[in-house]
């Protein structure tokens, strides 16, 4: 017979570690789990919560796939990645963004997820605390809280295309800031720094001696919106910058698990170090695979596909501005719209969790509230994901304006 004491021996054992108190959950994943139920019912709901392309793999990579199965080429690689996938991915930078960026510099990473983990391993000690803006991808910060830094998260509204400034860091920047994780286009509003904001940025964390990590997963999805800019990376600014990428997004393929970071040359043992003990190497057969993403078959499948979200954006902020939703700023990449439903006529018009569900409920969409994104008026906040078909996307269209 156990003894009396053993149940307060296991909840003594099982205690969680303090930090993960302040990491809130992932809350779209309720609202994909109530729209899952309502499926499963028989409800016919129109996705628009998930970040995540309707489009798959192409052909050409998934039969790269199966080569690599079929050969044998399932081992485990180097922790930095297969050599010819970072030379794969230095010649896009090249071809693409006219970029020189040495493939050494290149870490293949198990996502986007992992790439960002490695950095704050390597950059955020205990106590230091890094600014972002609000709203921002929720993950961002619970990453820098894993290792015990402290995420401050900055109000950033549309006159500054919800990004982090120079002019921010004027004045919030202080003795134990250690660096800025800003991403372009950014999770939840699409928007992207202007290459005035990017440099001023950038040059304003250089000056103050901290680090810069810019995710750039939806850089590929740009849509060129300004006129004489064409859309740049970060690294254009320095060979100090942090990039995280992925190929979940333009290169369509999320479950894969793949992703790769540009760091300074110096910090490449650090996160080789830390690489080989905390994942040892990326998927394997993603890499083989994902070597064929850069072939001209694939890259023309890929921009098809960009061109294909800039045509679903540009018909649905023009649909909900006129059902009454504001949004003050055009995205210029990624599939998200972020937007203000205060103005609406609806009961539930001043919750936006309230709202969300209303919308599930009676209209059969599913959106994301803004709670997720940070603590700037995400009660006046909805995210839509445009990666539904275009035709889905109408008929979400004609269902919100049924019930508004």
């Amino acid at each position: 017979m156990p003894h009396s004491n053993e149940p307060n021996k296991l909840a003594r054992a099982l205690q969680v570690a303090g930090r993960v108190d302040a990491i809130e959950p992932f809350r779209v994943m309720e609202m994909v789990k109530a729209a899952a139920a309502m499926t499963r019912a028989g409800r016919d709901v129109i996705s628009m919560s998930v970040g995540e392309p309707d489009f798959t793999a192409p052909d050409v990579v998934a039969s790269a796939a199966m080569a690599a199965i079929q050969a044998g080429r399932t081992q485990y690689t180097e922790s930095l990645g297969l050599p010819a996938l970072r030379e794969a991915i230095s010649g896009w930078y090249a071809g693409h963004w006219g970029l020189d960026v040495d493939p050494r510099r290149i870490v293949i990473t198990a996502g986007a997820s992992a790439g960002l983990l490695l950095a704050c391993a390597a950059l955020v000690d205990e106590g230091d605390e890094v600014l972002m803006p609000d709203p921002c991808y929720p993950c961002n910060r619970h990453f820098v809280t894993s290792f015990g830094g402290k995420p401050v998260l900055v109000p950033s509204g549309p006159e500054s295309r919800y990004q982090l400034t120079a002019d921010h860091l004027e004045r919030h920047w202080n003795e134990r800031t250690r660096g800025v994780i800003v991403a372009s286009p950014s999770n939840p509003t699409g928007t992207a720094m202007t290459a005035a904001q990017s440099e001023a940025l950038l040059a304003g964390v250089r000056a103050r001696g901290g680090f810069a990590i810019v995710d750039e997963i939806y850089q590929g999805l740009s849509y060129d919106r300004n006129e004489g800019e064409r859309p740049t990376s970060a690294l254009a600014f320095g060979d100090d910058i942090i990039t995280v990428n992925s190929f979940s997004k333009y290169f369509s393929m999320t479950g894969w698990r793949l992703g790769w970071l540009v760091v300074p040359e110096a910090l490449v043992p650090t996160v080789e170090k830390l690489a080989q003990n905390l994942f040892i190497c990326a998927p394997t057969i993603a890499q083989h695979a994902a070597l064929a993403c850069f072939t001209p078959e694939a890259i023309g499948i890929f921009e098809g596909r960009r061109l294909e979200f800039q045509r679903r954006c540009d018909f649905l902020v023009p649909a909900l501005r006129g059902l009454g939703f504001q949004v003050p700023v055009l995205p210029d990449g990624a599939f998200y719209v972020y937007a203000d439903i205060s103005g609406l006529a609806h009961p539930d018009a001043g919750d936006s969790t309230a709202f969300g569900m209303a919308v599930l409920k009676d209209a059969e969409v599913a959106i994301v509230p803004g709670d997720d994104f940070g603590f700037a008026a995400p009660k006046r906040h909805v995210r839509f994901s445009y990666a539904a078909k275009y035709e889905r996307i109408e008929q979400a269209v004609e269902r919100l304006a049924k019930l508004l």
